[in-house]
């Protein structure tokens, strides 16, 4: 879950000038920030735009301090005599403004962009509060634990989603169950993030091949831990929900109701498994990400994954120095996670990547030149119906990853 679209962030407003260039005089007004101790350290942020950044004890203090009023000297001069270091502040100041958190600067404002416009902006914070109450997973516990006791279980294979001798029936209930699971379980992070204050913004993204929908969340790291997790794990605990609802209603019914349910409760887990993929930055990602207490765990995984492949090819670093090591810079428990996901990114997205060329490609393309050769002369209506709907489904997807993809890199 990057968790997302939101509309583009509008260009900055163009004022005719530029603020001076942060000196010892400089004074700042900052904009509404809100931070948490993690640790030896503070998590500073804002949550308008999503930015946030970990600050020392010593960089936490000139930032209240800043926020006092205080001009830069000032901020030095007392943390030299509080603290007994010699901080640059203006080199500080600097840092605040590239981050955006500086809304004035000696009296002059200082041009940014808007934030990105929120998803369903309408939504306030007030109104989905009750999300982060303990009292909801107890009730989601409580509801599948008994649809698991009390209802026949559903088995888990692929005739209980051929839940019709219609087949156009089956692939009806499959893409509009699974179209609104998606929106539901993207919700769910949503309303878990806004309920502490984060905007939230839901767009189309990519994971190696795949398109997904993701909820960007970005902010949620100056919430408490417990709301933190409850927004990550939102999506999958709505899931779980729609499916112990739906095998509850199919064992209070019989017939075509009842496997028609028994179809939807199968649909609602299938998208589980996913999750698990960490590699791909999935929900459960960022819970290993959190309880790891990594501050980029696919950032520095990938940093490392590099860096030990230059040291197996010999390019850069030797087969036994451990100069350039990005990880050695890490606390050890960052370090040890880090290189132990590294080497989960490696396998995954090597599979991930094998698959891709193995089956779904060659998949892909065969239907594609069979469908294409259908179009031609010689071929009735009907097969040229069937082979226009092949090309324009999987083109479609296909141009939609590619757009969505060099979208997201344009962002970045």
């Amino acid at each position: 879950m990057t968790a997302g679209a939101g509309a583009e962030p509008s260009a900055p407003t163009d004022t005719g000038h530029r603020p001076p260039s942060p000196g010892a005089a400089t004074r700042v007004r900052l904009h509404d920030l809100n931070s948490r101790p993690d640790g030896a350290e503070w998590i500073v942020g804002r949550m308008a735009t999503g930015e946030f950044v970990a600050l020392p004890e010593v960089g936490k203090q000139a930032l209240d301090l800043l926020g006092q009023g205080l001009s830069a000297a000032e901020v030095g001069e007392r943390l030299r005599e509080e603290t007994g270091e010699d901080i640059d502040v203006p080199d500080f100041v600097a840092a605040l403004l590239a981050l955006g958190f500086v809304a004035e600067l000696d009296g002059r404002e200082v041009p940014q962009p808007a934030p990105p416009k929120p998803t369903f902006a309408w939504i306030r914070p007030p109104q989905v509060r009750w999300v982060l109450s303990p009292v909801v997973p107890a009730l989601i516990a409580l509801l599948i634990a008994t649809a698991l006791l009390t209802c026949p279980p559903v088995p888990l294979d692929y005739r209980t989603l051929l839940w019709s001798a219609h087949g156009s029936a089956v692939i009806a209930l499959g893409a509009g169950a699974g179209w609104t699971l998606l929106l539901l379980h993207e919700c769910a992070h949503l309303l878990a993030a806004r309920a502490t204050g984060v905007a939230g913004r839901m767009r189309l993204g990519t994971r190696l091949q795949f398109l997904v929908m993701q909820t960007d969340i970005s902010g949620i790291e100056l919430a408490p831990r417990r709301h933190r997790l409850t927004a990550y794990l939102a999506g999958i605990a709505t899931n779980l929900t729609v499916s112990a609802l739906a095998a509850l209603g199919a064992g209070a019914t019989d017939g075509t109701p009842r496997r028609a349910l028994a179809a939807l409760a199968l649909l609602a887990l299938l998208p589980l498994p996913f999750q698990f993929m960490v590699f791909m930055r999935t929900d459960l990602y960022f819970v290993l990400q959190d309880v790891t207490r990594c501050r980029d765990l696919y950032g520095d995984g990938v940093a490392y994954a590099k860096y030990a492949a230059r040291r197996v090819l010999r390019r850069k670093e030797s087969a036994t120095g451990s100069a350039g090591d990005p990880s050695r810079e890490l606390p050890a428990n960052e370090r040890r996670a880090v290189r132990a996901y590294s080497v989960v990114l490696v396998v995954g997205t090597a599979l991930c990547l094998a698959f891709l060329a193995t089956v779904t490609l060659p998949a892909d393309i065969t239907l594609f030149t069979r469908a294409a050769a259908r179009l031609g002369p010689g071929h009735s209506t009907a097969e040229r119906l069937d082979a226009t709907a092949v090309v324009v489904a999987l083109g479609g997807i296909h141009l939609l990853w590619a757009r969505t993809w060099w979208r997201n890199r344009r962002r970045e």
